[in-house]
């Protein structure tokens, strides 16, 4: 887990909509998994309808028991047909694939049904790999031939962005695409190895509807 720090929970009311990490899973080798709510990410999830997790039912509690247990149901079972092209997708290790740690970290555990995901403040690390997303792509309405698959996108730092003062943009020639995902981009501004930010999968309707990235550190 060296290169896995925090996993953080988050919520956002749909897509489109700001990212707001309302709760955070640790690991140590002393106290194990264990889960608590972010506070004011919680109060400010609510007023955009957000309803505690099932299973965590108390927000000033630390939860030490049946945490991966919960979140793990949210990582695809082994009878699923595209098991593989999962793994593949989000560039799994199979040698890891029965750590649920592991897994929510490298496949975000998303599902289609409801508005979380589970992203990592990873620890710096020659030969990191991850797949991310480009946020705030809705918003831009950039035409759908500005990207293809395998194209190498620059970033830039914006520590001075006010809604995120570890902010990573994301661009391609003289196009802003958007911005790194939230937590995913803290690892850009503790690390001395290059990062190499790839397109790894684009959704089009006319415009980018969704972009993925592969992120490694050389």
């Amino acid at each position: 887990m060296s290169r896995i720090g925090n996993i953080y929970l988050i919520w956002r009311k749909g897509q489109g909509s700001r990212r707001i990490p309302i709760g955070i899973i640790r690991y140590s080798s002393s106290n194990g998994i264990t889960f608590n709510y972010l506070t004011e990410g919680v109060e400010k999830a609510k007023k955009e309808g957000f309803k505690l997790y099932t299973g965590f039912p108390d927000l000033e509690k630390t939860y030490t028991e049946n945490v991966l247990s919960i979140f793990g149901q949210r990582i695809p079972k082994i009878e699923r047909n595209d098991l593989n092209d999962f793994y593949t997708f989000w560039k799994v290790d199979q040698s890891k694939k029965k750590d649920i740690y592991y897994m929510l970290s490298q496949t975000q555990g998303i599902l289609p049904t409801d508005n979380f995901e589970f992203l990592t403040n990873f620890n710096s690390s020659k030969n990191l790999k991850f797949i991310s997303e480009i946020s705030g792509l809705s918003s831009r309405q950039i035409s759908s031939d500005s990207l293809n698959v395998g194209d190498t996108l620059s970033y830039k730092l914006e520590p001075t962005n006010p809604f995120d003062k570890k902010a990573v943009l994301l661009y391609i020639r003289d196009i802003e695409l958007g911005y790194m995902k939230l937590i995913h981009s803290k690892v850009f501004y503790k690390t001395n190895f290059i990062p190499k930010i790839k397109v790894h999968h684009i959704e089009r309707n006319g415009v980018l509807k969704r972009v993925f990235i592969s992120v490694e550190f050389l």
